[in-house]
């Protein structure tokens, strides 16, 4: 991947603080990306990134904490981006949270949260984006969906509704954009050990008196053949490919990285 150049191109990785989108970041700045970093924690941890990002690719790099959760916070962020790093050629629409329960004991402000972000974000950064897209004819979208958003299971009723309707939107915009020079893509990986999924992990332990390991194999990677996490790194990679010469055809694709999980 590392002969793919994006000199001077823009790009908003949204929840890229930490995980996933941590390392897309990375990925396109390391491919001469200016990037626009966006999430939550610590303040000076942030900078830090954020700094070392600027030493280590010689990127422009800007952070915004917009919060995801609202929708003039997502479209902000479009403007935001503009502003510290130029015009928005990519979009990576990463950001996500979790809740596990029974749908009838589901939080109703946790399900709200979770559309919220892990779906109706994306709508405000796409409405937001795609102007400035279709001016010059050029752009990536790519939208970190999940297996889940193309197969459920149980007690996840909220991120499954969220992920496959993040797919859904994946591919509406794919077919308004086909014949111009934007792209747009859903990437579905399968378990990534990630804060978010160490948590989970925890969490299992303490209900079901398991140890951690014994929860990584019989429950977290139960329907993922493999049997080993998908490497955030592969997504990163994935993400790359999209972006450069070659990805170009891609459109309304819903991109598998999950280890056989959805061959089933």
């Amino acid at each position: 991947m590392s002969d793919i150049d994006l000199s001077g191109r823009g790009a908003i990785v949204t929840g890229s603080t930490s995980g996933i989108g941590l390392g897309i970041a990375h990925q396109l700045a390391r491919a001469g990306a200016n990037v626009m970093l966006n999430g939550f924690g610590d303040a000076g941890e942030i900078e830090n990134i954020r700094a070392g990002m600027v030493s280590d690719y010689g990127v422009t790099v800007g952070y915004s904490g917009a919060d995801m959760s609202h929708g003039a916070a997502a479209r902000g962020l479009i403007t935001d981006a503009q502003a510290a790093i130029g015009d928005v050629d990519i979009l990576v629409n990463n950001a996500g949270i979790q809740h596990v329960a029974p749908i009838d004991e589901f939080p109703p402000e946790k399900w709200e949260m979770i559309i919220a972000i892990n779906l109706v974000s994306s709508f405000h950064t796409i409405n937001a984006a795609l102007a400035g897209m279709k001016a010059r004819n050029f752009g990536r979208i790519v939208n970190i969906a999940s297996a889940h958003g193309l197969v459920a299971s149980p007690y996840k009723s909220a991120y499954v509704a969220a992920k496959h309707g993040l797919v859904g939107l994946t591919k509406t915009v794919a077919l308004e954009v086909a014949e111009t020079g934007i792209t747009c893509n859903a990437i579905c990986p399968g378990f990534v050990q990630t804060p978010l999924v160490d948590g989970q992990i925890d969490d299992q332990a303490k209900v079901n008196n398991m140890s951690r390991e014994e929860v990584i194999r019989d429950i977290v990677l139960a329907s993922q053949p493999s049997k080993r996490f998908v490497e955030a790194g592969h997504i990163a990679d994935t993400v790359l490919f999209l972006c450069g010469p070659a990805g170009a055809s891609f459109t309304g694709a819903s991109l598998s990285i999950d280890g056989g999980w959805t061959a089933r």
